[in-house]
């Protein structure tokens, strides 16, 4: 996989609260948070409740670390929360008030950026077909990947014309075309699936290794026709934790204000295609500080 994935680097992002107090500042706030109400459905919520659901609206775009995360929830936002008018909370919400609220509550949670800055580890990519395109004009690649793929097809499943084995075969071929595998991204899934009804995936068995090359390659150019379309934005933003700062000393320095670290490794995962754990991403960006503070 991780020859496919190499192509998105992810990005480590020191979120200090400086660009999401940028943020409330700017004039972006008031249509942009508005603009939030209005998408939460704000009707029988508290103003507790459209505050925490506006907050996973916001990203790192903001300045906002990922308030999905449990140490965010607990460390960053909640304390910020609690400088709230506990009464006016449990109240229900109007637009005039939401927006003056969340305007405080950013602003605290700037406040605690500013105490305890968040590392995140971002990752982002646009789906739009082109992968698929270049893969489909070469037509030397194209025939060398359908033949290994082939291959290994005869030796993992019996019913060669299933949408089981057809799903496989592109997972197979992802890499070269640009594609996430499948069941990582489902707005991929859903363009992915129907294409494979495009071909009657659902309705075959078995077929000859022509016919099954041919359905590959229909398959894929109904992905690349539907991704140019309406190509498939996605974005993945996993907290580095705690345990990184208090278990490596190479963090007491001060930190460099400059432009945020870029992996560019051979092993980098791709957005949407997995779920970063901790581990994984304490890993990367252990050793990206290492190169940096020792280079």
């Amino acid at each position: 996989m991780a020859a496919g994935l190499k192509r998105d680097p992810i990005v480590i992002l020191r979120i200090d609260g400086e660009d999401l107090r940028d943020f409330v500042d700017s004039p972006r706030y008031e249509p942009e948070a508005a603009a939030i109400f209005s998408k939460i459905g704000s009707e029988d919520m508290s103003l507790r409740q459209c505050l925490l659901a506006a907050l996973q609206l916001l990203n790192v775009d903001n300045g906002m670390p990922p308030a999905s995360d449990p140490w965010v929830a607990e460390n960053i936002i909640e304390p910020a929360l609690q400088k709230l008018p506990a009464g006016q909370l449990e109240q229900p919400a109007s637009q005039d008030v939401f927006l003056e609220q969340l305007k405080k509550l950013l602003s605290n949670i700037a406040e605690r950026l500013q105490e305890q800055p968040v590392i995140v580890a971002h990752t982002e990519n646009t789906f739009d077909g082109s992968g698929v395109k270049r893969l489909l004009d070469n037509k030397f690649e194209l025939d060398k990947l359908l033949d290994s793929v082939w291959k290994d097809v005869l030796i993992e499943h019996k019913n060669k014309g299933s949408r089981e084995c057809l799903i496989a075969a592109l997972d197979k071929m992802a890499d070269a075309a640009g594609l996430p595998p499948y069941g990582a991204v489902n707005q991929v899934d859903a363009v992915v699936n129907e294409a494979l009804k495009t071909v009657n995936a659902d309705e075959r068995t078995a077929v000859d290794e022509a016919g099954f090359k041919k359905l590959l390659t229909d398959i894929l150019r109904a992905v690349m026709m539907q991704l140019n379309r309406q190509p498939i934005f996605v974005s993945n933003s996993t907290v580095v934790h705690e345990p990184l700062f208090s278990s490596s000393a190479i963090l007491s320095s001060p930190p460099v204000k400059s432009s945020p670290i870029c992996i560019h490794w051979g092993t980098v995962y791709s957005p949407g295609t997995v779920q970063l754990s901790n581990d994984k991403v304490y890993y990367l960006v252990t050793q990206v500080l290492l190169f940096h503070q020792f280079k």
